[in-house]
């Protein structure tokens, strides 16, 4: 959103000059949006952080409504440790893709780090709201059952962590973190016996 910033005249030149180009070579502003943020996913998947964070300002541009600018630089914010400001985007992006449930679970891990950052309670309450709304929408995502498994043993809800790990196992093991499953061990056996 090239940095919320006031533009100068230069700058609103070059949109005007922008818009102009793709409104020639698109069907409409939203599908030259959508051109725009696949080419930015690629990026970002690619690493290239300050490609990507552009090519998501030219989707958005082109169409505010589309989640994935929002969605993208909350990723690229996340990647930078600025953590406050991916949730932030996020739920901006959550504003125009409300049932977005891979976009939920997005937001409710990043709330869940910065929860482990600053033992803040409200981004724990917010992470377990969204990760309950996401799951509303879909129930084969193996990741918000782990995000919400982990979510229930900082609450010291062991008996609800364990649960949540067993939906995501049986959706995808290797959703599973190893690691927490020990932490998750030393606080209450598994009581399925699946894990010893």
């Amino acid at each position: 959103m090239f940095g919320e910033q006031g533009k100068t005249t230069e700058h609103i030149a070059w949109e005007v000059r922008f818009l102009s180009e793709c409104d020639q070579n698109f069907t409409n502003r939203a599908e030259a949006s959508q051109f725009f943020s696949s080419r930015a996913w690629e990026y970002l998947t690619e690493g290239q952080l300050d490609t990507a964070a552009y090519r998501f300002n030219l989707a958005w541009l082109l169409n505010a409504n589309n989640a994935d600018p929002y969605w993208g630089l909350g990723v690229i914010c996340y990647q930078q440790n600025k953590t406050a400001e991916s949730i932030r985007l996020l739920k901006k992006g959550l504003e125009v893709a409300d049932t977005n449930a891979v976009l939920m679970t997005d937001l409710a891990t990043v709330e869940l780090k910065h929860y482990k950052e600053t033992k803040d309670n409200e981004l724990l309450e917010d992470a377990i709201e969204v990760l309950n709304k996401a799951l509303k929408y879909d129930l084969t995502n193996a990741n918000t059952f782990m995000r919400l498994s982990w979510a229930n043993f900082a609450k010291g809800d062991y008996t609800a962590s364990w649960e949540n790990l067993h939906k995501a196992r049986s959706l995808d093991l290797s959703a599973v973190d190893l690691v927490f499953i020990q932490e998750l061990r030393e606080k209450m056996p598994d009581p399925k016996g699946f894990f010893k």
